[in-house]
């Protein structure tokens, strides 16, 4: 931590961050860590967001941020080349240029406790939480209460048709919306969360014998088999709207274990920009037409 009077670096959030959120526990697919700044730079204002996109970019320009900690990485993927003629070429040079750091907590984050799902729970008020998939033993994330996602009990019974709409409206609005799947007046009094993408943990839903289970990116044909097996009903909310929730506690957390001003992007990045309901089907008339002899 930065000494008293003096603004901490970016080594200091970085250590800060890696305390709460050990690389080690990330997926070995994942890109997690800093990303571009000087360690010695200093930083007063971070601004936490969900994705590095342009517009996000340019909110922490505008908000004179020293830094961006961010759920998703930039650079997931190999590249060989971060030219500016290149999407996540001209964010990097643009961040370069501003002097603001970049740091990506993305599956580390997941699997924390309290993490990324435990920030989705709270929503919905559950109680009792408790992973829904542990890591497996002898990985580095292995232990306590860590692993993705969460189950708990819900203050009260709902149908699933009225947990739908209470997700709706818990959830930061997205053009997306919220989606389920199953028989709408199933009662719901277990549900299992899981911020992003989490058609892989549909298995362990089924496991857990919850009555239901909300996650974002769900896909027709596993879905589908899902609900022919007989498992949980299948709430799907849109990705970013699933892991905003956690912004809030990484800033909360960021506040108290450094002297910095933190803020959070409410930008919504969900790609999808429109949605349109089905009209309602006409009412159906069931007398018999009038037939002249």
């Amino acid at each position: 931590m930065s000494t008293s009077g003096s603004a901490p670096t970016v080594s200091d959030v970085v250590a800060a961050l890696e305390r709460r959120f050990p690389p080690v526990w990330a997926e070995e697919w994942d890109r997690v860590g800093l990303v571009l700044g000087e360690p010695a730079a200093p930083v007063r204002r971070v601004l936490c967001v969900v994705d590095v996109v342009p517009e996000t970019v340019d909110e922490a320009l505008a908000a004179d941020a020293d830094m961006i900690v961010a759920h998703h990485p930039l650079l997931l993927r190999g590249v060989s080349s971060v030219a500016a003629t290149t999407f996540k070429g001209r964010i990097i040079h643009q961040l370069i240029r501003a002097g603001v750091a970049l740091y990506a907590a993305h599956t580390n984050a997941d699997v924390a406790s309290p993490g990324v799902s435990d920030a989705l729970a709270a929503r919905f008020g559950l109680t009792g939480l408790r992973p829904l998939q542990r890591p497996a033993p002898g990985s580095p994330a292995h232990g306590d209460d860590r692993g993705f996602g969460r189950i708990g009990e819900l203050p009260q019974p709902m149908t699933l048709a009225e947990l739908t709409r209470h997700a709706a409206a818990v959830l930061p609005v997205t053009s997306w919306g919220v989606r389920a799947a199953g028989d709408p007046g199933r009662m719901v009094r277990t549900l299992a969360v899981s911020g992003g993408s989490g058609d892989s943990f549909l298995g362990a839903a089924t496991a857990a014998g919850v009555d239901a289970f909300l996650t974002a990116d769900l896909r027709h044909h596993p879905a589908g088999e899902h609900l022919a097996a007989d498992g949980p009903a299948l709430i799907d909310a849109a990705h970013w709207a699933t892991e905003r929730p956690w912004l809030d506690d990484l800033a909360a957390f960021l506040r108290e274990a450094l002297d910095v001003e933190t803020l959070v992007s409410d930008l919504d990045t969900d790609p999808w920009t429109v949605h349109a309901a089905a009209p309602a089907a006409p009412a159906v008339d069931d007398k018999e037409p009038d037939r002249e002899g």
